[in-house]
């Protein structure tokens, strides 16, 4: 169950990123929360306090699990979730852009 939660933890890091960045730079950017959800876009406010709860959480996570196992299967599996993400949502993202022109 450690290693579950530290792959959630590289994924809430990685999630955490494009919605604090656009949020900062003051964009509109898609969240679980816009219609329809991860398509149509969330106001930076938004972007800003989703990105920021995925981000604490994601270190939450790492600090309560990672000395609890393995330091370097723990960093794998939080880089293995990181990766999961990442390549999950650059071609979700895509499709999205793609289909919005």
């Amino acid at each position: 169950m450690s290693y579950f939660l530290l792959f959630l933890a590289g994924a809430l890091l990685c999630n955490g990123i494009p919605h604090l960045a656009a949020g900062l730079r003051g964009e509109p950017f898609p969240t679980p929360f816009a219609k329809p959800p991860g398509e149509g876009k969330s106001p930076p406010l938004v972007n800003f306090v989703w990105g920021s709860t995925n981000t604490f959480g994601g270190v939450a996570l790492a600090a309560w699990r990672l000395p609890l196992v393995d330091c370097r299967v723990g960093v794998a599996a939080a880089a293995l979730g990181w990766l999961a993400i990442g390549l999950y949502l650059a071609w979700h993202f895509g499709a999205v852009r793609a289909k919005n022109g």
